[in-house]
């Protein structure tokens, strides 16, 4: 539920190449009918919706009873905002601009919680691990020191291992729908991740598939 389009567009498109499927709709009784008659795993709620306003369409679905794990993603980013949210009944909130691997991870998590199902903490690959939770990078049990935007790609790397992930999708899933795509910030990046993931390793990790992107894997 989100009545910015450019917003909206990029959330869905980024929820279907990660397999999910997704509906949205621009007005906030819609998206209150949607929620208590239809069968969602989650749902994404922007604050600023005509008809019904994100937070009392929080309100309502949590006054019927309905445990639906929400996340409330809005440009209202003050603390007071943030609090009112989650005291009304979300699960999580994330600001704008964001980028869309945060989204996705906070709502795998807010969906693995309803189901019971335990959080994962740490990603491995080969010798490589990444604690979520610490955000500690090392490779045979050596330290990483990287940036947070460094951090973030190897993430969606590793989360994507063997996988061959493209400019686009790691512009859409690692920097916000702000990003000028125009730019080679995402070359730069890749580059200096893995001068710091490869160097001295025998086995290299991060490879460029020349003309379609690039992949985390063992050879």
């Amino acid at each position: 539920m989100e009545d910015d389009n450019r917003a909206a567009a990029f959330v869905t498109r980024g929820l279907r190449e990660a397999g999910y499927q997704v509906e949205h709709t621009l007005e906030g009784r819609e998206g209150l009918d949607m929620a208590l008659n239809r069968d969602y795993a989650a749902a994404v709620v922007d604050l600023m919706l005509p008809g019904l306003d994100g937070m009392s369409l929080i309100a309502e679905i949590r006054g019927r009873g309905n445990d639906l794990p929400i996340i409330i993603l809005s440009a209202k980013g003050e603390l007071g905002d943030r609090i009112k949210g989650l005291e009304t009944g979300a699960d999580d909130y994330l600001t704008k601009p964001f980028a869309f691997a945060e989204l996705l991870a906070r709502l795998q998590a807010v969906m693995r919680r309803a189901s019971g199902q335990r959080e994962p903490t740490r990603l491995k690959v080969a010798d490589l691990s990444l604690d979520l939770l610490s955000r500690k990078v090392e490779r045979a049990g050596n330290p990483i020191d990287l940036q947070p935007k460094e951090f973030a790609l190897l993430e969606y790397l590793m989360r994507n291992s063997g996988r061959v992930v493209s400019k686009t999708m790691i512009m859409e899933n690692v920097w916000d729908y702000n990003f000028d795509p125009q730019t080679n910030v995402v070359e730069a990046r890749v580059c200096r991740l893995r001068g710091k993931v490869d160097r001295g390793a025998q086995n290299k990790l991060i490879h460029t598939i020349k003309g379609v992107g690039y992949v985390l894997k063992t050879e």
